[in-house]
């Protein structure tokens, strides 16, 4: 199953630059059944792979923008690092909250997708300077989940920069290898990477990156930015849905054993006179 989840993954990342860290986590916690920290580490790594493979298909076709790449990762790393260190504090879990507002986030970002009225191709030209800013609040979340350089970053160029489809998803690619290199890097020090299942991931993902990015010249403009937008949409929704169900999860956990204690408590030796103490006083 790892082998398919590798391929499809690599697939919209070869093709769009999207998918490395919004689907692979959720895929490997849902399915794999891996732990928090785990599922982001080896979703680090896996992407970082695909992106060194691509990378050479847009950087020889000269298909990214060296300023706006320079002032995403300007923002990025430093966020970065304040993410990686953030996942490390608690208790190596993502925070269900965090991955639900990176999912509104994303959702959100890839509707504008299809409101013209709501781009502004000219921004970044104008507002070059912004672009470090913004990109720092993508850093923390792909430190912290591994999630968001890839989908955030095109979204945000695609809708507010005046560069054609193919230059973005090449300008994001080169933008997420740098931060998936210095991610694993902590994640691999911290021992949070599942060896087996990334080299199954990778088995499957590796042809299809190739394949994407074959197929990504081919594509037509105006459909391969349809694409994107649909894939982003995809993996905001998807993430939403999983931190919901981690949340609803989490707390029905919590209930369960609340209610255990309370139970436990009143089986003591002086638990049934504190029971019957209470329903006197009610």
């Amino acid at each position: 199953m790892n082998f398919i989840i590798g391929f499809v993954i690599a697939l919209g990342v070869g093709l769009t630059g999207i998918g490395g860290g919004s689907f692979t986590v959720p895929a490997l916690v849902l399915i794999g059944g891996l732990a928090g920290n785990a599922a982001v580490g080896t979703a680090f790594v896996f992407a970082g792979a695909l992106r060194l493979i691509a990378a050479p298909f847009y950087v020889f076709g000269k298909n990214f923008h060296k300023g706006y790449l320079r002032l995403l990762l300007q923002g990025a790393i430093p966020g970065l690092f304040i993410g990686t260190i953030v996942l490390q504090f608690l208790s190596k879990k993502s925070s269900p909250v965090v991955i639900i507002i990176l999912g509104v986030v994303l959702a959100a970002s890839a509707a504008v997708s299809f409101t013209k009225r709501m781009q502004n191709r000219e921004f970044a030209r104008k507002n070059s300077c912004w672009l470090a800013w913004l990109a720092l609040p993508i850093g923390v979340e792909a430190g912290f989940s591994s999630a968001g350089a890839g989908a955030l970053g095109t979204t945000l160029l695609m809708n507010y920069s005046e560069m054609p489809p193919s230059q973005v998803v090449g300008t994001d690619i080169l933008f997420g290898l740098v931060l998936a290199v210095i991610g694993s890097a902590f994640h691999w020090k911290f021992g949070a990477i599942n060896a087996p299942i990334l080299w199954q991931l990778l088995i499957g993902g590796i042809p299809g990156v190739l394949l994407g990015c074959a197929f990504a010249r081919k594509v037509p403009a105006r459909s391969l930015r349809v694409a994107i937008a649909l894939i982003a949409l995809l993996a905001g929704l998807q993430l939403v849905w999983d931190g919901v169900r981690t949340l609803r999860a989490s707390h029905t956990e919590q209930s369960a054993l609340t209610e255990s204690d309370r139970w436990q408590k009143y089986y003591q030796p002086d638990g049934f006179l504190e029971l019957a103490r209470s329903a006197i006083l009610a």
